[in-house]
């Protein structure tokens, strides 16, 4: 029998182990602000000159130079974060916005009709739903229609998740994950492609073929893993990484009709959507249109709905609510960039990685503009903002060490786009796990080895580059 002190003892441990938790995501990004504030006294403070061209602010290379920085007091951490919260405005209004958009479009019945009928047409080969789903977000991220905006659309993911009694990681897998498939590679995104390529005076989209070729595997690859995982899952519920989702989680019954009313509604979304990719693509829209062009699509919505209108604002307000831990993610990881612009230490970083990689053989040059890019992008995980940052260095740098322009755009784009499906500094990767509820180091334990299947990809992609000479068509 075991006495008072043994028992007191066992309390004790399981007292200290009930205490320990997995971080909450804002949690972890706090942590990752208080590393870079102190980082700011590591780090010699530093900057390119730069120039307006075109009215594009560019590094000019070989012009780095230390300079004094000021120094951050305690204070300047939590200013970060209110600032980093104003900068990251537009992109946290665009998700309460979508999350309204969504709100309307699931209350009156259209999405979880849709989604209902496509599972049901689809039973016995859920396959096809999953590819069909993924290779479209892929889409939308090759050419740039969605990519801040993908964290709203993780809501149809946690539907279509629950639908097939799967669990949030493939609600993010099928959305996020497939939309940095995409874009990773970006064979027509004008934001970073284009970017890069004009920095770079390269035509504008040149090299699309070796670029749909790498599209194809990449995406291929990303759609067979997340099937791989979600057969496990339906055929052991057991093998879920977190649970998957019950008949007591969901919101109303997913035998719900799928009426005319809903058609019409989901076509006019559906015709929205395709005009949002177009004004994104070739009318230039920023994100602040996009928001604006959520509040008109939701209005529309509600009116094919024959939604009330008090009935519509609370729900609007309502969808906007189950969004603001998702959105005010977003803010807290720009303040981490915030604190080392602060401190000056950015130029620094990007200093410090251009140097080694002019002494290198060509096919390592390639690899490490890749990793340094990579690198870079916990620091500027903005893709046009790393391009005029990283583009204007690579640029000379690669004519210096025998690698053609070509293969120095794919690099930045592939350390550009490879890492948001890891680095936490991502707020587009922050937000969308906690759209979907997936803890952050859940969701690491799950895409790890598809982040190394598309590292190994991205390298030899790279090296055949540099062989071949890849030139500008």
């Amino acid at each position: 029998m075991k006495n008072k002190n043994d028992l007191h003892n066992e309390e004790s441990n399981q007292s200290k182990k009930s205490r320990w938790e997995m971080p909450d995501t804002y949690v972890i990004l706090f942590l990752v602000l208080l590393a870079g504030y102190i980082a700011t006294f590591i780090i010699p403070s530093g900057a390119f000159d730069r120039e307006v061209v075109n009215g594009v602010e560019r590094v000019i290379p070989n012009t780095y130079q230390q300079e004094e920085g000021q120094t951050l007091g305690l204070l300047d951490i939590f200013n970060a974060i209110q600032t980093g919260m104003i900068q990251s405005a537009d992109i946290i209004f665009m998700v309460l916005f979508t999350g309204g958009m969504f709100e309307i479009i699931e209350r009156s019945g259209a999405l979880r009709g849709a989604i209902n009928r496509a599972v049901k047409v689809t039973r016995n080969n859920e396959f096809w739903l999953i590819a069909v789903v993924s290779l479209f977000f892929a889409l939308t991220g090759a050419v740039g229609a969605v990519a801040n905006s993908v964290i709203a659309f993780v809501v149809i993911g946690v539907i279509i998740a629950r639908a097939m009694k799967l669990d949030p990681i493939v609600a993010v897998a099928i959305t996020f994950g497939a939309n940095f498939a995409g874009f990773s590679v970006g064979f027509i995104n004008p934001y970073t492609l284009g970017v890069a390529q004009g920095i770079a005076d390269l035509p504008i989209f040149s090299g699309m073929a070796l670029r749909l070729i790498i599209f194809a595997l990449i995406v291929s690859i990303t759609i067979w893993y997340t099937w791989r995982y979600a057969k496990k899952v339906m055929d052991d519920p057991g093998r879920s990484l977190m649970g998957v989702y019950e008949e007591s989680d969901e919101e109303g019954a997913l035998d719900a009709p799928f009426t005319t009313r809903h058609k019409l509604l989901l076509t006019f979304v559906g015709l929205c959507l395709v005009f949002f990719v177009y004004g994104s693509i070739q009318l230039g829209w920023t994100i602040n249109h996009m928001s604006a062009f959520f509040i008109f699509i939701s209005i529309g919505a509600g009116i094919i709905a024959g939604m009330h209108y008090n009935t519509f604002a609370s729900t609007f307000l309502e969808g906007t609510k189950k969004l603001v831990y998702g959105a005010l993610v977003v803010g807290l990881a720009r303040s981490v960039i915030v604190i080392l612009e602060e401190g000056v230490i950015i130029d620094t970083i990007v200093y410090a990685i251009s140097v080694p990689l002019e002494s290198l053989a060509p096919v390592l040059s390639a690899i490490g503009m890749f990793l340094s890019n990579a690198f870079l992008n916990f620091f500027v995980n903005s893709g046009s903002g790393q391009a005029m940052i990283a583009m204007p260095l690579l640029t000379p740098l690669a004519d210096m060490v025998g690698v053609s322009r070509q293969v120095a755009v794919q690099a930045y784009q592939f350390g550009d786009g490879l890492t948001n499906l890891i680095f936490p500094t991502s707020g587009i990767l922050m937000a969308s796990l906690a759209v979907a509820k997936v803890p952050y180091t859940k969701w690491v334990k799950w895409v790890f080895p598809l982040f190394l299947i598309w590292l190994v990809i991205a390298i030899v992609t790279l090296v055949i580059g540099v062989l071949i000479n890849w030139g500008p068509f």
